[in-house]
């Protein structure tokens, strides 16, 4: 697997056990380079699944969305380092100092780790972020690209965020910095997606500036994973 020049695939396992885990990457076999694994599959196995995947020498994004005090995130970004995983999730709303905790703790050994800031949950739409954060506050998009913008100044890597706020981070942040979209739905995907308020298909969210696509049930519940990821790099190629 070539780390330094990835597909912008990446295909979520939020399965509930191992081997329903271990049998999709075996479905995907020479056509999946990067996988992401959450916090449903870690909390049931914990990092002895990762600890596989790296080894047979697939890239891992370790999407556990850390939030908490500076040195609690810090010690959690040192330990996803020693883990091996190429990407980890953190929560922008920790502010300025968890981030730069978690800059200083990731660079520690040089292991390459790269660091994604959650703005806003794709889950939410408008109406459930004025819910959490109150009337009269700033709108979704605006919070996002703040969020954003504070966590690059920081030192973080890159963004989680929906495919509808690709372009305008892309436009606020410039061309350097991760931009991760999930809620990615094919236009033939039959799958359930309702955990996902604000989606896209892969097309789309590239044209909006994603570096990644995250792309789960679409393929993990797919008849054939196989011939679902066949069908989405053909059709990012085209």
């Amino acid at each position: 697997m070539d780390r330094l020049n990835p597909s912008p695939l990446i295909i979520a396992l939020d399965h509930k056990t191992v081997a329903d885990a271990e049998a999709c990457v075996a479905s995907l076999e020479g056509l999946v380079e990067r996988y992401k694994v959450g916090s449903v599959l870690y909390a049931r196995v914990g990092p002895a699944f990762v600890r596989e995947l790296i080894g047979a020498g697939y890239s891992v994004f370790l999407d556990l969305k850390f939030h908490d005090t500076p040195a609690t995130v810090a010690g959690a970004v040192a330990a996803a380092a020693e883990l091996g995983v190429d990407l980890v999730t953190l929560h922008a709303a920790g502010g300025v100092e968890m981030l730069e905790s978690a800059r200083r703790a990731a660079d520690v050994g040089d292991q390459g780790l790269r660091l994604l800031a959650v703005t806003v949950l794709t889950s939410l739409g408008e109406d459930d972020y004025t819910r959490i954060v109150g009337p009269g506050a700033r709108a979704l998009g605006d919070a996002v690209t703040a969020l954003a913008e504070m966590a690059i100044d920081s030192g973080i890597d890159g963004c989680v965020c929906a495919a509808s706020d690709a372009a305008r981070l892309r436009t606020a942040l410039g061309p350097a910095p991760l931009l991760v979209v999930p809620g990615i739905r094919p236009t033939w995907s039959i799958a359930d997606h309702s955990g996902q308020a604000r989606t896209a298909t892969p097309q789309a969210a590239l044209k909006a500036g994603a570096s990644y696509i995250v792309v789960g049930r679409a393929v993990t519940g797919a008849q054939d994973p196989a011939a679902a990821v066949a069908r989405i790099q053909a059709e990012l190629a085209a």
